[in-house]
């Protein structure tokens, strides 16, 4: 098979990339291509290495990075383990789903300057639409810097089969009516009381 150029866009490459049927495999192959997320280049990590519910991110910290105390920023330190958990729940993922991370949680353990980190994800238990993670955030001698947990929900792929979901033209995510929960309408009785005992605006 003919080895694709790296992709410039903001998802990994649709499927026609991989000889798998899974996301994995996909993904494997968009790597060797050349392809990084957007959010890589711009911060400076990269995959180490991705397996079944596991990622390994590795990323090496400078003075660009530091917060005005001159300790790397947290949110760098969530950057890449955000990376390593989602590219985790990734590989579990058919090609007809995708993902979004609904909630993250980093304990910052010890200050960081510069050098080498690595973050270790990966999927601890995963349902039918909702997923725990967690991220171990490595120096160069092992010792614990940050532990994350991540909340991944599945979602139904984009149009083209890729990871990425479609925009709205108001630059927010188009989510499909049919998707998003229904609000419950609470009824009003004759006379404006409520059933929890309120009483209704007039």
């Amino acid at each position: 098979m003919a080895r694709r150029s790296a992709s410039p866009g903001t998802q990994v490459p649709d499927a026609g990339t991989a000889s798998g049927s899974d996301r994995l495999s996909e993904i494997r192959a968009a790597i060797a291509a050349g392809w990084s997320a957007p959010v890589a280049r711009l911060v400076g990590f990269q995959v180490g290495s991705i397996e079944p519910g596991r990622c390994r991110i590795e990323f090496t910290a400078d003075g660009r990075h530091a917060n005005p105390m001159g300790t790397l920023h947290g949110g760098i330190l969530c950057d890449i383990a955000d990376a390593a958990m989602g590219m985790a729940y990734a590989s579990e993922l058919r090609r007809t789903e995708s993902f979004t991370t609904i909630e993250l949680k980093v304990n910052f353990l010890r200050p960081f300057w510069s050098g080498r980190l690595v973050a270790e994800g990966s999927v601890l238990r995963r349902g039918r639409a909702f997923g725990l993670l967690q991220c171990r955030v490595l120096d160069a001698e092992e010792r614990l810097v940050a532990f994350a947990t991540a909340t991944c929900m599945t979602l139904p792929a984009g149009p083209d089969g890729g990871l990425g979901r479609p925009r709205s033209p108001t630059g927010g995510s188009a989510r499909p009516r049919s998707e998003l929960p229904r609000r419950r309408r609470r009824s009003t009785p004759p006379g404006g009381v409520l059933s929890d005992g309120g009483r209704a605006a007039r």
